[in-house]
């Protein structure tokens, strides 16, 4: 039950972002020829930012925060190797307490710890597979920003 708060918890977070949207120079930036656009919420302790495609569909959320999510990563749902500015990480499949809705296969999420006060928590809402693999290249790519680095979040 606390996994599927977890969860929901992060839905309420993200909808709240795409309330508050506004472009910030604070999350990292997107290769152009992604097509994705960056909508993002910006608060005194955390950064959250969404990625839409042109077709409106969120692919991809990003929250730096200096709180550890506490997110509950089951070793059993983990899938691939990858990484994250500078960071090895293992993407895994949500927990959602057993339900697995549309697109579930396609899903990921992870958690990195920068280091004692930094975390970036990022979701991964592919269509297909091949979505998903770009994504998570695109991942792997980013950079976190100056003023996010220096800021603690």
């Amino acid at each position: 039950m606390n996994v599927l708060r977890a969860v929901v918890c992060v839905c309420l977070l993200v909808t709240a972002g795409a309330v508050a949207a506004q472009t910030t120079s604070e999350c990292p930036s997107l290769p152009a020829s992604s097509g994705l656009q960056w909508q993002s919420l910006v608060q005194r302790d955390f950064i959250l930012c969404k990625a839409t495609a042109a077709d409106g569909r969120e692919v991809l959320s990003l929250t730096l925060s200096a709180r550890n999510p506490e997110l509950p990563l089951n070793r059993a749902l983990r899938q691939e190797k990858g990484g994250f500015a500078g960071e090895t990480l293992y993407w895994y499949q949500p927990d959602l307490g057993g339900q697995k809705p549309p697109g579930y296969d396609t899903r990921r999420i992870t958690v990195v710890k920068f280091d004692k006060n930094r975390f970036a928590q990022i979701a991964l809402y592919a269509g297909d597979k091949s979505e998903l693999g770009s994504l998570q290249t695109l991942a792997q790519g980013m950079n976190l920003t100056p003023s996010a680095v220096a800021a603690g979040r």
